[in-house]
Formats: structure tokens, sequence, C-alpha cells
């Protein structure tokens, strides 16, 4: 589909150009948070699979206190140094379609010039108090304010590198937009997305503080209650969530897991994890009576079987993501990415490509 073409059918494509996020499922996560308020009191969080990052701006803009202006139109410091017309902000944020990230970092630079010292000091105060991570094993744009880390997430050697960028302390959030290429076939999908979120969850027993929050991408199959199942292990609530900017005909949806808490005896490690840990009777009667499992290992039926709410997110009377808007007269169409893929996997072929239009994309291989 060409880039025309998708910005006329997909409103939150189209948006999320003009808004200065890198991709459309930035949308998704301020909806889940409209629903669950999963940003509340968040000082450190963790942001899995990150690439190409709009989860991690969603994570910069809300709980960095120097971004949050980004949402306003960049909003000055002192607002009597500065004009009130809107049409200057309206001017700074069509700047922002095509390079949001430079032109922000010049108006904060620019703000903070004629903003008080106390104003500046307790700016500067607020954001070190907030840490964010990255992770993915891509390499990815840097976002300013964003601790990035190139690496994978079933190594122990990561887990221990995210604790220590929080000083020894551990997350209280856990974000992961994760999912592979997609074939197609439907059951392979749901299975190879089934265990990179057991990989996410894996980490996040390492990384998480008790009581934290996991939020993170599903492919909401046949199989999907085993995946709730084993949330159920480790997260005293757990929830299924659509936002309204995810299309109706996918099967994607959102777990979203509180109360982080690990079961008596439970040890994380990346060997051997999960569900390879045996329950006896003792440490099954300490279980909330909502668990998943009976006390002799089997699957609890009827009446005790594990009932996980599902939510829709996001205001039912804004866009829609699978109706078609009309293009205003005065919306530009064929608008760059806000962050073109770093290295992508395809570059080779495209150079390829342009080189020589007749040339075939097999060719690299010999």
């Amino acid at each position: 589909m060409g880039r025309n073409s998708r910005e006329k059918r997909d409103i939150f494509y189209r948006k999320a150009k003009q808004e200065g996020w890198r991709a459309r499922s930035a949308y998704k996560l301020l909806q889940v948070d409209e629903e669950f308020n999963i940003f509340e009191g968040v000082k450190r969080a963790v942001d899995l699979c990150a690439a190409p990052g709009s989860w991690s701006q969603v994570l910069q803009r809300k709980l960095l206190k120097k971004f949050r202006e980004e949402g306003t139109k960049l909003k000055h410091f002192n607002e009597e140094d500065f004009s009130d017309d809107e049409e200057e902000y309206n001017g700074i944020a069509d700047e922002a379609e095509e390079r949001s990230d430079e032109i922000h970092h010049e108006a904060i630079s620019s703000c903070s010039e004629h903003a008080s010292p106390a104003v500046v000091d307790i700016h500067e105060k607020d954001e070190e108090d907030a840490i964010i991570v990255s992770v993915d094993l891509q390499e990815m744009a840097p976002l300013e304010g964003v601790i990035e880390i190139q690496g994978d997430i079933t190594s122990e050697k990561t887990a221990e590198e995210i604790v220590h960028h929080f000083r020894g302390k551990k997350a209280q959030l856990v974000v992961c937009d994760g999912a592979p290429d997609v074939t197609g076939m439907h059951d392979i999908d749901e299975y190879i997305q089934l265990q990179l979120i057991l990989a996410a969850l894996n980490i996040t027993t390492h990384v998480l503080e008790e009581g934290g929050c996991f939020v993170s991408k599903i492919f909401r199959g046949k199989d999907i209650t085993l995946l709730y199942a084993q949330c159920g292990v480790f997260f005293e609530r757990v929830y299924c969530a659509k936002p309204k900017s995810s299309r109706n005909s996918s099967l994607e949806s959102f777990v979203v897991c509180k109360g982080f808490k690990l079961p008596p005896g439970y040890v994380p490690r990346m060997v051997d994890p999960l569900l390879d840990f045996q329950y006896n009777e003792e440490q099954s009667e300490q279980q909330d009576s909502n668990a998943t499992f009976s006390q002799n290992g089997g699957p609890m039926l009827g009446a005790d079987r594990y009932i996980v709410p599902f939510l829709a997110c996001g205001d039912l009377s804004g866009f829609d993501s699978d109706r078609t808007y009309s293009i205003g007269a005065n919306e530009e169409l064929g608008m760059k990415p806000i962050q073109p893929p770093t290295n992508p996997p395809y570059k080779k072929a495209v150079e390829l490509k342009r080189s020589n239009n007749n040339l075939k994309v097999d060719l690299m291989f010999k």
C-alpha cells in the first residue's frame, strides 16, 4: 500500500505523523493508560522490544516533566515572556511533523533561557527522578532522556544492565509492544508471539518491583487462556484490553497485569524460566483464591476457571481505526516518517533495486 493510500485510509497513521509519534502504536498505549492509569506514580519504567520507539516516546512525554509540554503544543515555562498567539503554537506543531524531536529540543532550550532559575532547577530535579530504559535487539534512534540498551531480553546480562541503570532499584512499570514478522499462518504467528511474551514476562520477573505493572501486546487466539494463567501466577489482577486505535479485524489486544508478586519459593532465572517451577500443596494454599491451577496441578474447570476481564479502551466517540476519513483541504499527504528505520534488514535489497531497477533481489545472495 502506498504512503498516500494508507494516510487516506488510516486516521491514526496520519495523526501519528502530524503529532510527532514514530508509529501509530503510541495511541494504543495512551488509550490503555486512559483506562488503567498505568503511569501514576511511576519513576522507573522499561520498554521491551522498543524499536522504532513510539512507546518510549509515550513514556518520555508522560514521565519526564521536561517533555510533557510536547503534548500541549510546547507550552512555555513563563507564559508572560511569550506571545499567546495560537498561530505561533500551530506553526511549531506544523514544523514538528517532520522533525518533532529536533524542534522540541530547540524550543525547550529557548524557553529555559527565559525561565526563572527556580523553575529550571525544579524542572531538572523532576527529570532526574524518572528513569526510562528501552531495550531492543535492533538499533534504535536516540530519544533524549531515554536510556537505550541494544540487547537480548532472554539474556541475564540485559536484566542486570536494566537494574544497574535504576541504581540497584527495580522498575515500577514494564511495557512490551514486540511482535514477530507475521507469516499469515495464524497458529504459527500466535505461538511465536506467545513465546516472545513469555520471554518478556520472564525478564520482567527479574526487573519489576513488587506491586508493579506489566503491559504487553498479545494475539488473542484460541489458546490465549494459557497466557492469562501464566500471568495470573505472578500478578494479582490480569486484564485484556482492546484500544480503540487497534483494528477490530486484528487479533491484537493487550494484556494489562497489576500487582506483581513472585510466588513463594520461586527464584527468577533465565536458563529454565517460568512454568518449570513445581508447586507443592502448602505453597498452593498460600496463593490467591483466584489461582488458575488446582492444588493437584490440573486446570480449574467450570465456575473455578480464571476469567480475565475484557475492556475496550479509548473514547468510543473518537476516531475509529476501521473507518476511512476524508482528507481535509489543508492537510498534507505523503508526509515523511518521523523516524525512518536506522538499519533495516531490507536495506541491501533497496540499494540494489535503486542501482538497477531490473536487478533481481536474489542476486545479493550470490
